[in-house]
C-alpha cells in the first residue's frame, strides 16, 4: 500500500490527477506566497523533492517488509488487494477532484477573500469530512461485495474470506487519507510544504514495524502455509491502519503553529463549492474509467496467481504487479515529480494570461530534460531488473525465484517509463488551461486499448508471472498509444509542443538508451556466471550487488557518450542542472 492518497502502486492515472493538483498549487504559492514573505520556488522545490525522496525510500522499506513476511503468495495477494481497498475507493469517490479541482478553488479564495479563505476551507473540510466518514461506514459494511468485484470468480474461499477480513480492517482508511490530503493542501496553500512531504514517513515507520512484529509473532512460513489465525489478521490489518491514521495526526500540530484553526461549518450552500463541484466532474470521470479499468486487471491479476498454483509455477500474482509497479513509479516519483515542480511553477498563471504558446514552450524543453533521466534509468531497471529485485524483495517469505519473477516484471514495465512520465507533464498542460474534458476522453482511449491488449496478452499464458508480464507489457504500450493522442491534442490546443525537435530528440534517446543496454548486458555477462541465481547465498548477493553497480555505471557513461555525439544539447542541460544540485547539497554554491 502507498504511503500517499494519491498512489494505488497500480494502473493508476488519478495518481497524475491528484499530483497535478499538488504541483500545480505548489507553483502557484511559490509564484505568488501568501503569508510567507521571501517565500522561494527553490527552497519549496528543494523542501518537496527531500520530502519525497525520504517517503519513497522508506515506502520501498516497508515494501520489502511485507514481502518478507508475506512473500508473493494467495495469502499476500488477499492483504494486497484489502490494503488497497481504501485509495481505490478514496481516488475514485472524491480523491482525484479534492487535488485537480478544490484546492485549487482554496488558493484563489486565499487571495479573493478578506479572511484569506478561512471560511472557505472551513466549509471544505466539513463538507469532505462528512462525506468521507460516511463513505468510510458504508464501505466497512460492503468489503465482501466490493472484494467480490475484484477477484475471479474461482478465487479460493479461504483467500476470499482473508481478503475480506483485511478491508473490513482497512476501509476505515478512507477516512483518514482524506483527512491527510486536505490537510496537506491547506497547508500548502498556506506556503507549508514540508510537513505534508515527510508525514508519510510516519505511516511507513508503523507499517514496518507492523511487519517485523508479524515475522516475529508468526514466522515466515505462515504466509506460505495460507493459514493467518485471527490475531495475526488483526495485527497486519490494525497495524497498517494506525500507520495512515499516523500520517493523517501528525499535521494537526503543524496546522495550529501555520495559524489555521479549523471551525466546522454546515453553510455550504452559495459559498461556490457548488461551482468547485461542477469543475471536477470530468475528473471524477476520469478517475471513474481509470478504477473501472483497474477492477478488470486486478481480477486478471489475482487470476494469474491461482493459476499460478494450478499449474505449480512460482507464484506470482496482485502482489507481484503492484511491487513491480512501484519500481516502475520510483524514478518517475522522485526524479519527474520534483523537476515539473522546479520547471512548471506557474503553469496556470502563463495560461489564464494568454501566452498559451509559451505554455507549449515550457512543457516540451520540461519533456526533452525529463526524458535524458528517464531513459538511461529505464535501460537500467530493464537490464538490472531480476538482480535489484532478489536483492531488495528476495527475503524472508518471499523465495528468490519469486523477487526474480518480479524483476522480469519490472523489465517489461520499463517500456512504458517514458511514455507515462511524458503523458503526466502534457497533463499539466490541460490542467493549466483548466481543461479536465480531454483528459477523460484520452484516459478513456488509453483504458480500452490497455484492455484490448491485455485480455489476449494474458490468455497467451497458463499462469503464474508470465501472466502478470503481459499485463504489465498492455499497460506500457497503452501508454505509448495515450502519449501520441494527448500530444497531438495539447499541442493543436496551445499552437505548439515543439514537437518535431522534441521528437527527434525522443528519438535519439532512445537510440542513446539501446546502446547503453547492449553495452550493460555485455558488462553483467562479464561480471556474473550462467550459474548465478542458484542457490542465492550472501556471497551471491554480493556479486548480484556487483554487477549492477557496475553495469549501471557503464550504462550511464554509455548513454552520455553517444547522446552526444547524437548532438542532444539537453544532456548538457541536464549535467549542468546536477551540478548546480551538487553545489547547492555541498554548500559550493549553485553555478554551474
Amino acid at each position: 500500500m502507498s504511503s500517499e492518497p494519491d498512489d494505488t502502486q497500480a494502473l493508476e492515472v488519478g495518481v497524475e490527477v491528484a499530483e497535478a493538483g499538488r504541483e500545480l498549487q505548489a507553483g502557484d504559492v511559490a509564484a505568488n506566497p501568501p503569508s510567507v514573505a521571501g517565500g522561494t520556488l527553490a527552497r519549496n522545490s528543494s523542501l518537496m523533492a527531500a520530502g519525497t525522496v525520504v517517503s519513497r525510500v522508506t515506502g520501498v522499506l516497508r515494501d520489502i517488509a511485507m514481502t518478507a513476511a508475506l512473500g508473493f503468495y494467495l495469502v499476500a495477494d488477499a492483504f494486497s488487494l484489502g490494503n488497497s481497498l481504501p485509495n481505490i475507493v478514496y481516488i475514485l469517490v472524491i480523491g482525484g477532484a479534492l487535488n485537480a479541482v478544490f484546492i485549487p478553488q482554496l488558493v484563489r479564495r486565499m487571495k479573493e477573500d478578506a479572511d484569506g479563505g478561512k471560511a472557505y476551507a472551513d466549509r471544505l473540510l466539513t463538507l469532505v469530512g462528512s462525506i468521507l466518514l460516511a463513505m468510510s461506514v458504508v464501505a466497512v459494511v460492503a468489503a465482501p461485495w466490493i472484494v467480490d468485484l475484484y477477484t475471479p470468480d474461482d478465487y479460493p474461499a479461504d483467500a476470499y474470506d482473508l481478503a475480506v477480513a483485511f478491508a473490513r480492517l482497512c476501509l476505515p482508511q478512507i477516512f483518514f487519507y482524506g483527512v491527510y490530503t486536505m490537510l496537506s493542501q491547506v497547508l500548502n496553500s498556506r506556503g507549508r510544504f514540508g510537513a505534508p512531504m515527510f508525514a508519510p514517513i510516519a505511516n511507513n515507520a508503523v507499517s514496518i514495524a507492523t511487519f517485523a512484529l508479524f515475522i516475529w509473532v508468526a514466522g515466515t512460513s505462515a504466509a506460505a502455509d495460507g493459514e493467518l489465525t485471527t490475531s495475526q489478521v488483526l495485527l497486519l490489518g490494525v497495524g497498517t491502519t494506525l500507520g495512515v491514521v499516523a500520517q493523517a495526526v501528525i499535521l494537526v500540530p503543524v496546522l495550529w503553529r501555520s495559524g489555521y484553526a479549523w471551525r466546522p461549518r454546515f453553510d455550504w450552500r452559495g459559498a461556490g463549492l457548488g461551482k468547485a463541484g461542477w469543475l471536477a466532474a470530468w475528473t471524477i470521470g476520469l478517475v471513474l474509467v481509470n478504477q473501472i479499468t483497474y477492477v478488470f486487471i486486478t481480477r486478471l491479476a489475482t487470476q494469474a496467481n491461482v493459476n499460478s498454483s494450478d499449474v505449480d509455477a512460482v507464484a506470482a500474482g496482485l502482489t507481484t504487479y503492484q511491487k513491480a509497479h512501484l519500481v516502475f513509479m520510483l524514478p518517475h516519483s522522485v526524479i519527474t515529480i520534483s523537476i515539473v515542480t522546479a520547471m512548471l511553477p506557474a503553469l496556470s498563471r502563463v495560461a489564464h494570461d494568454g501566452r498559451l504558446r509559451q505554455v507549449g514552450t515550457d512543457i516540451a524543453r520540461t519533456m526533452r530534460v525529463v526524458a535524458v533521466l528517464m531513459v538511461p534509468i529505464a535501460a537500467i531497471l530493464m537490464v538490472n531488473g531480476a538482480s535489484l529485485s532478489i536483492l531488495l524483495f528476495g527475503y524472508g517469505a518471499a523465495t528468490a525465484s519469486q523477487a526474480a519473477v518480479m524483476g522480469v516484471i519490472v523489465s517489461v514495465f520499463m517500456i512504458g517509463l517514458l511514455p507515462f512520465t511524458l503523458f503526466y507533464i502534457l497533463l499539466r498542460g490541460y490542467y493549466a488551461v483548466e481543461d479536465t474534458r480531454t483528459p477523460f476522453f484520452v484516459t478513456v482511449a488509453f483504458s480500452a486499448v490497455l484492455l484490448a491488449l491485455a485480455f489476449p496478452l494474458f490468455h497467451l499464458f497458463e499462469g503464474g508471472g508470465q501472466q502478470v508480464a503481459m499485463l504489465a507489457l498492455a499497460y506500457s504500450l497503452a501508454y505509448w498509444f495515450a502519449l501520441i493522442v494527448a500530444w497531438f491534442l495539447l499541442a493543436r490546443r496551445l499552437g505548439t509542443l515543439e514537437s518535431g525537435r522534441t521528437a527527434w530528440t525522443l528519438v535519439r534517446l532512445v537510440v542513446a538508451g539501446g546502446i547503453a543496454g547492449g553495452a550493460m548486458l555485455g558488462a553483467a555477462a562479464l561480471v556474473l556466471s550462467p550459474a548465478t541465481l542458484a542457490p542465492v547465498t550472501w556471497q551471491v548477493r554480493g556479486d548480484l550487488l556487483l554487477s549492477v553497480i557496475v553495469t549501471s555505471i557503464v550504462g550511464v557513461i554509455v548513454f552520455v557518450m553517444a547522446a552526444w555525439a547524437m548532438r542532444v544539447r539537453e544532456v548538457g542541460d541536464v549535467l549542468s542542472m546536477v551540478r548546480r544540485v551538487a553545489g547547492r547539497v555541498t554548500g559550493r554554491g549553485g553555478r554551474a
